[in-house]
């Protein structure tokens, strides 16, 4: 693919991307800070318990096909409807067995009321089956603007059903049945609109070609969606329900601009990285491109939001869950990397190498769990700052393969981050020390911090001229940004 379509494709696609991930967050981090303001941590709590074992669910369901469908450049519809079918059946596997492990999941947390949310939550297992393959398709083509309609239309949909809810009293059942509600209409759109239907026929074939790379993939998910839960499970099981809400709210906060950020580099970078798999010099281009640019725009956000944690939880939630400020620090620090270890990780299933990508996921797991395990003793505040170090740790062994197959190992890439880095950081302490030692409401000081941090950040990159801040610009309409003064032609 020649480097101007190429150029064009992906700025296309992460324009939609971008649309369909900060459209339907902004429509749900409203909703979720009026249901906030109603409901318990306990609710959340409770709910939070239900992550690991419906996201491992979810795991098995995809089983790592719809990156194998991206990835293969021959695909046809014999291909499509295997995997449909598949799923389907993995999706009704994953919702009798979670249906007759309810009374089990309800013992071990010592919360009856999980029996009936277990077996109602675990219908969006069999639902959501119905459209991985749709989603695959609409990622090859990257056609994120319909993508962007479905995610849309589930999340106003969520909303409603939610906040209805919550206002007539229904507690910890609002977020079940919005959660649900969402999921379908989520599948019906992309399911009417995809332009696809399966074929009546499967192939086992097809299967086992896909299933080589998936399996990998899979069983990788599954190792990361294990350990990312692992943190819920254990502060359900050790700690009060409400903790784990407090714990579940900082940590939604982080991963909202953090994994929003990382999926649209994923979803737009994969496909187009895929048509240029052979060319290890074009590669090692494009990557140190979105490292930098990936880095310059989530650094900033989550120092930023470190700084400002405590205004930000008064402000928009209340005094009541103020001890998730406390946790929401450390957490951002460790969201910080995540596109950068995304990035990395990229490359092993562009260059179809998914058994390196297993054995990184299995050395890296081992090494937080054992992180996690000597932090417990400490409390959930030092469990947080644990996650930080099993990042960095992370960090360097993602980056050990990319070294090896396309000669962009850690220094390299340190080297390219460094100055970002750097600029962040500053940004964040002299945020901190504003929103800390002047008296301000908290309102007040929130709208204080997030000003000066977007001008001090700006101002700079701009006046050391950093390369990023250009290829910024360039994802942005030129209309918006004359709008904007810090943005404007004429400022920079």
């Amino acid at each position: 693919m020649p480097e101007e379509n190429l150029k064009k494709k992906t700025v296309k696609g992460t324009f939609w991307s971008s649309v369909e991930r900060f459209s339907v967050q902004a429509i749900q981090f409203v909703v979720m800070i009026f249901m906030a303001r109603i409901l318990t941590p306990a609710d959340y709590g409770i709910v939070g318990m239900l992550a690991v074992f419906l996201a491992v669910s979810q795991s098995l369901i995809d089983s790592g096909f719809s990156q194998a469908l991206i990835r293969k450049q021959n695909r046809t519809q014999l291909d499509n409807s295997t995997v449909f079918y598949f799923n389907i059946i993995v999706g009704l596997t994953m919702y009798f067995t979670l249906f007759f492990c309810a009374h089990p999941i309800a013992r071990f947390y010592d919360q009856p009321i999980l029996i009936p949310i277990t077996r109602i939550m675990a219908i969006s297992l069999p639902l959501n089956s119905l459209a991985v393959v749709q989603r695959a398709i609409l990622t090859i083509n990257l056609n994120f603007k319909t993508q962007a309609a479905a995610s849309l239309a589930s999340a106003v949909v969520t909303g409603i059903v939610g906040l209805s809810l919550a206002y007539t009293g229904y507690g910890v059942w609002a977020i079940v049945w919005a959660s649900l509600a969402g999921t379908f209409v989520n599948v019906l759109v992309l399911f009417f609109i995809a332009h696809w239907r399966p074929s009546w026929e499967y192939s086992w074939d097809s299967f086992r070609e896909m299933f080589r790379f998936g399996s990998k993939l899979l069983a990788s998910g599954l190792l990361n969606t294990v350990y990312v839960n692992i943190y819920p499970i254990v502060i359900g099981k050790i700690f009060k329900a409400a903790d784990l809400g407090f714990y579940t709210r900082a940590y939604n906060f982080a991963n909202l601009p953090s994994s929003n950020l990382t999926g649209i580099f994923q979803r737009v970078s994969f496909p187009v990285l895929c048509t240029i798999q052979d060319d290890d010099q074009r590669l090692t281009d494009v990557y140190r491109r979105m490292l930098r640019v990936s880095a310059f725009i989530i650094f900033p956000l989550m120092t930023g939001l470190a700084a400002v944690a405590e205004p930000l939880i008064v402000s928009i939630l209340t005094d009541k869950w103020l001890y998730s400020a406390v946790l929401l620090v450390p957490i951002c620090l460790n969201f910080m990397w995540y596109p950068i270890h995304a990035i990395n990780l990229n490359l092993l299933q562009v260059k179809g190498r998914s058994d390196l990508f297993l054995k990184l996921e299995i050395w890296k797991k081992l090494l937080g769990v054992a992180v996690l395990i000597g932090s417990i003793p400490l409390g959930l505040y030092w469990m947080c700052w644990g996650g930080v170090i099993s990042s960095l740790i992370a960090l360097v062994i993602n980056t050990y393969y990319t070294g090896v197959l396309i000669q962009l190992g850690f220094f390299r890439q340190m080297r390219d981050l460094l100055p970002t880095l750097i600029l962040s950081l500053a940004m964040g302490v002299g945020v901190w020390a504003l929103v800390s030692f002047v008296p301000m409401p908290s309102g007040g000081a929130l709208a204080a911090g997030v000003g000066a941090g977007l001008v001090f950040y700006i101002g700079v990159a701009k006046l050391l001229r950093f390369s990023e801040f250009s290829e910024v610009l360039s994802l942005i309409p030129q209309r918006v940004r004359n709008k904007i003064p810090l943005l404007s032609p004429s400022s920079i």
